[in-house]
């Protein structure tokens, strides 16, 4: 994945969406480097057999439910004592609708994965990040939440803008106690759930939208993760870490 060697030793990392893509390339990544990590997801299947895969523990978790994410971040306490890394990585989107397309329950059912889970794990992982002499939240937005230069699901950009101004308020809020919180906005990257949404003529036409002339892959994005959790990254804190091979540039 990278020439560079990091050591997460003694560190224990929370990753959502940890069943399949980034989450489970993260937790592959993070495991390697001695991290102790817990991968939350409610795909009980494609979970169990990423933590098999890679030394991890897997935890069923719905992030949109309160009781569920105040359940599991409470076993992570009991077992380790502290949290060190939190990712949000959980998102997405179903269908690719317009604005007047979009049912309300379509817009809820989008939202609260990409923004009310963010949310909740994050306010439940606070306590165990102050037992860390190291804690960092790191967030997973999009190119989406930032602008507007492609046709996108409105509930989708809606909370990935969402996102971006929540991080900021937990690096406001959490800087008293050496908490960072930074975000990633990707652009486009080959994930299942890329391919499953866009089909092949779209993403040749996004191709060609990419100065870097490719689409991201996901270990270009796990890569940052890995940055921004490791002591290289301490005093950067409420920003975002914008990856899109020169596709939108600010």
């Amino acid at each position: 994945m990278s020439n560079i060697t990091w050591d997460f030793s003694g560190r224990v990392v929370a990753i959502t969406g940890s069943a399949i893509g980034m989450g489970a390339s993260a937790a592959e990544a993070f495991q390697k480097a001695g991290a102790v990590v817990y991968g939350l997801d409610i795909d009980d299947d494609r979970g169990n057999q990423v933590a098999a895969d890679t030394n991890t523990t897997f935890i069923h978790c719905d992030i949109t439910d309160g009781t569920a994410v105040a359940d599991t971040f409470a076993r992570i306490e009991s077992e380790q004592g502290k949290l060190d890394v939190l990712i949000n990585n959980a998102g997405g989107f179903w269908e690719q609708l317009s604005v007047e397309e979009t049912g309300e329950n379509e817009w809820d059912k989008v939202m609260d994965l990409n923004l009310k889970g963010v949310f909740l794990c994050s306010q439940k992982a606070i306590p165990l990040l102050r037992n860390s002499s190291s804690g960092r939240i790191i967030t997973l937005s999009s190119l989406a939440g930032q602008t507007t230069m492609y046709r996108s699901s409105p509930p989708y950009a809606a909370a990935k803008a969402g996102v971006l101004a929540l991080s900021r308020v937990l690096a406001y809020e959490l800087a008293e106690d050496g908490i960072t919180s930074n975000a990633i906005a990707p652009s486009a990257v080959l994930t299942d759930r890329v391919l499953a949404v866009r089909g092949p003529e779209e993403r040749a036409k996004t191709q060609k939208t990419i100065p870097l002339g490719r689409y991201g892959e996901v270990e270009d994005i796990v890569r940052w993760m890995l940055f921004l959790a490791s002591d290289e990254s301490a005093y950067m804190t409420g920003q975002t870490v914008t990856v899109n091979g020169g596709r939108w540039m600010n």
